[in-house]
């Protein structure tokens, strides 16, 4: 369809590189022209003048738009402020790290509403993360951050003498921090909307699975003379990047989907989760979640979206079992 369209022009461009041609005259050159032809270029002028002016009065007024738009939404803290919601195992990942390193005089934590009644769709938010995603971290100059890995570099960075530097002590074990981040970034997040979004059975069945062997990779990684945590014997970025999912995985799967468990023949897996849980930080934003998770479930969202529907039918291998 696209050639189709674009034959039109590349015709009109092709008849009128001759006549270009068969105009184009040396510098310099003189030439008269007829008075009917020159009354008939004038009058072509006018209309064309005219549609000029109006494109600059469009492009004026959108500059305008957009000027006033970056004035009124030009969102500047007096701290670093994180924008999510509690149910956001992406910014719950950033909040992990705030609370692990004692940031919570450093850094606020709003919800997104703060920027107008529509969240994350906001025109405000819109101006500073076009992707209407979250989290994002807007910092006292107005400079926004968006993406959890992203911020949680920056927290990192920025605060790397305070508190604890979740930072494993090897480039070995850091590298293998940096292994399950990319595979929780790359490889499972963009499935997670198969828990708990609208979408066709079968493709959601499919992700499902495609979550299953994800978590055999992840058991892969792991290392028993070096845990119980993904990177060694502390807690790191790299359990921060996967722990907060895993509070979507252990909460809903067995719940909505028949899941026995999420660690059968993964014991690696197991031993790591319950490690996470006891950390005092960890716990509490697992719990910041699961709050969440309980108010999706007042809300009956999972049969409000015909997701209870499409397991109930019983056409798809659910438990992945």
């Amino acid at each position: 369809m696209a050639s189709l369209a674009a034959a039109p022009a590349a015709a009109a461009c092709s008849a009128a590189a001759p006549q270009r041609r068969r105009t184009a005259f040396a510098a310099g050159s003189s030439i008269s022209l007829a008075p009917c032809l020159q009354r008939r270029l004038a009058a072509a002028a006018v209309p064309l003048r005219q549609q000029q002016r109006g494109r600059l009065a469009v492009a004026a007024a959108a500059a305008a738009d957009a000027a006033a738009e970056t004035q009124q939404t030009g969102f500047k803290p007096e701290k670093p402020t994180l924008f999510g919601v509690p149910v956001s195992n992406c910014a719950a990942r950033n909040r992990f790290v705030i609370y692990k390193k004692g940031l919570e005089g450093e850094v606020d934590v709003q919800p997104p509403k703060l920027l107008g009644e529509k969240g994350v769709k906001s025109p405000a938010y819109l101006a500073l993360n076009p992707q209407g995603k979250m989290p994002l971290l807007v910092l006292p100059d107005g400079t926004p951050l968006p993406e959890s890995q992203v911020i949680e570099a920056y927290l990192l960075d920025k605060y790397a003498g305070v508190g604890p530097s979740l930072q494993p002590p090897t480039p070995e074990l850091r590298a293998k921090a940096q292994l399950a981040g990319r595979i929780h970034d790359l490889y499972i997040q963009p499935l997670q909307g198969c828990m708990y979004k609208k979408m066709d059975a079968a493709a959601r069945c499919e992700q499902l699975q495609s979550i299953d062997f994800q978590l055999d990779v992840l058991e892969g990684i792991f290392d028993e003379a070096n845990g119980p945590f993904v990177a060694g014997s502390e807690i790191s970025f790299g359990d921060a990047a996967l722990f907060p999912t895993f509070a979507f995985f252990t909460e809903i799967l067995p719940k909505h989907f028949g899941w026995p468990t999420v660690f059968s023949g993964r014991p690696k897996l197991e031993r790591w989760w319950a490690a996470v849980q006891k950390d005092a930080e960890a716990a509490r934003v697992i719990g910041e979640m699961r709050a969440g998770l309980a108010d999706w479930e007042s809300q009956k969202r999972w049969d409000t979206l015909g997701i209870s529907a499409q397991v109930a039918d019983g056409s798809f291998n659910w438990s992945c079992a």
